[in-house]
């Protein structure tokens, strides 16, 4: 009778029954975590493990998929800590007893309730020389370890084969074509209220969801993730944002992939809209992290313009119609498109094809509310102009370099000279916003930069680490620091901006 109700206790409604005793017996094998665990007798988890000087460090990598290497299940699922893969359940006849059995590698790691094991002994161990890997596969920060992030005495780490790295910069690993999505998450990274937001993941955690709403994954993900770079006790100097990227796949409907190219600022455009949306957020300045960081509000300026085939009376009759006035409209922003001015066509006196170069306030003076900047439709033609009435904490700029036409995608090759520090946006707000705005002063803190062909090409990163006030380069797994001095000359596609406060 006591079998019976262990076996229905125990028994899991996702695992095939065959009707074989076999299968009835790994049913019981594979219990739920915590009942089995308090199986376990309270006298065996003070036994000594004579394996623990198997454990081979070098090996752990816990950026990927928390899935069994040989059933593919989530459920159950331990990290042999010898050979560093995962396998599921430890009860005779699981796939970690077996390995533990066949390869003699004892000791194991529960990736959920983040317990150790010997197998195939089946007793729990506890050392506190084990606290650094649990500490690797959940990294926590207190909010004293975060305010410390940006002062001035941020110290280098050592890896376990010796490596010197500084936590926040690291690189990340180009599982195949995902260069694109690496440099915004490394930019992301160095946005100090998103990324103290994200460090601590009790600031989400109670964001109340609709039943089956799993679009939050990614936000979970992006946390790990923000973790997991600015870890200072990680085992080596660089991170796989495997799962990370896994999410975005699933939940852009492969609009983004691994495998292939994309453009950042559409990535950087969907995952701050997509975040925003899973964070609960509305339209409101406030309601989530992402807004209060990157919100900013313009009014746009809208006139339409008569065919250029009518006659001058024609287009005075038509200009003093509504559908001509002049209309406004108030709308926000998370970035700003800047418009490089044409490339020249042809070479220069010395036969030589020189590379243009444009002031970065030249390309702002697009937002100052005089400008007037000419749009088609396929049947009307509108003029407009911007003026911005609120600038956000962190200011993104887009320098437009890619234009499509029906044969092919052009990269205009155009330098833009911009200041590091003290750019001034308060040069292109109107008189009557330049009295409310008082703070007006921006630093450089990320720079995201394309080199080669349109469509192709290679994207790497500048990033400004405030607590060692560095700056480094940052393509993929290669970083080295870097002179300001050099980030102007590289043809910038990408750049955040962070307000001065004094």
């Amino acid at each position: 009778m006591a079998t019976k109700k262990l076996g229905a206790r125990f028994s899991d409604p996702d695992v095939q029954d065959a009707g074989g005793p076999e299968t009835k017996k790994r049913k019981v094998e594979e219990v739920d975590e915590e009942e089995e665990d308090e199986r376990v007798p309270a006298v065996n988890s003070r036994i000594l493990c004579p394996y623990l000087d198997t454990i081979n460090r070098q090996l752990l990598d816990f950026d990927f998929e928390k899935l069994c290497s040989v059933s593919l299940t989530r459920i159950n699922v331990y990290a042999c800590l010898v050979c560093g893969k995962y396998f599921q359940g430890r009860g005779t006849n699981t796939h970690a007893y077996t390995h533990s059995v066949a390869e003699a590698h004892h000791v194991f790691l529960n990736l959920h309730t983040l317990r150790f094991y010997c197998l195939p002994d089946n007793y729990e161990i506890i050392d506190t020389s084990l606290d650094d890997i649990k500490y690797v596969l959940n990294p926590t920060f207190t909010p004293q370890d975060i305010r410390q992030l940006d002062r001035g005495n941020m110290k280098f780490s050592r890896t376990v084969d010796g490596t010197l790295y500084l936590p926040g910069v690291v690189g990340l690993n180009n599982i195949k074509r995902n260069d694109y999505c690496n440099v915004v998450l490394q930019a992301l990274a160095h946005v100090a209220p998103l990324r103290d937001y994200f460090l601590s993941e009790k600031n989400y955690a109670k964001i109340k969801r609709p039943p089956g709403d799993s679009i939050f994954t990614l936000v979970q993900r992006f946390g790990e993730l923000m973790r997991k770079m600015w870890n200072p006790r990680n085992f080596k100097a660089h991170v796989s944002p495997h799962e990370m990227l896994q999410a975005v796949v699933l939940w852009s409907n492969k609009q983004f992939q691994i495998t292939e190219q994309g453009d950042p600022i559409d990535f950087l455009s969907w995952f701050l809209h997509t975040l925003h949306k899973a964070m609960k957020g509305t339209k409101k300045p406030d309601s989530s992290i992402i807004y209060k960081s990157f919100l900013g509000e313009m009014k746009i300026y809208t006139r339409k313009i008569p065919p250029t085939e009518l006659d001058d009376t024609q287009k005075a009759l038509l200009m003093a119609t509504d559908e001509y006035q002049e209309k406004v409209e108030d709308s926000n922003f998370l970035y700003l498109t800047c418009d490089l001015p044409p490339p020249p066509l042809f070479i220069d006196e010395f036969r030589e094809n020189i590379i243009p170069q444009v002031n970065l306030y030249q390309l702002l003076s697009k937002f100052n509310g005089v400008s007037e900047k000419e749009y088609k439709t396929y049947k009307d033609n509108f003029m407009k102009r911007f003026e911005i009435t609120k600038l956000p904490p962190f200011i993104i700029l887009y320098i437009k370099r890619f234009t499509k036409n029906t044969f092919f995608l052009e990269k205009n090759p155009t330098i833009v000279n911009f200041p590091i520090k003290n750019v001034d946006f308060g040069d292109i707000l109107t008189a009557k916003y330049r009295g409310i705005i008082k703070k007006t002063k921006y630093s450089l803190i990320a720079n995201i930069v394309h080199d080669g062909e349109p469509g192709k090409g290679t994207y790497r990163s500048h990033i400004f680490q405030k607590g060692s006030n560095t700056w480094y380069e940052m393509q993929d797994l290669h970083v080295i620091d870097t002179l300001p001095q050099m980030i102007t000359l590289t043809e910038s596609y990408i750049q955040i901006y962070e307000l001065q406060d004094d």
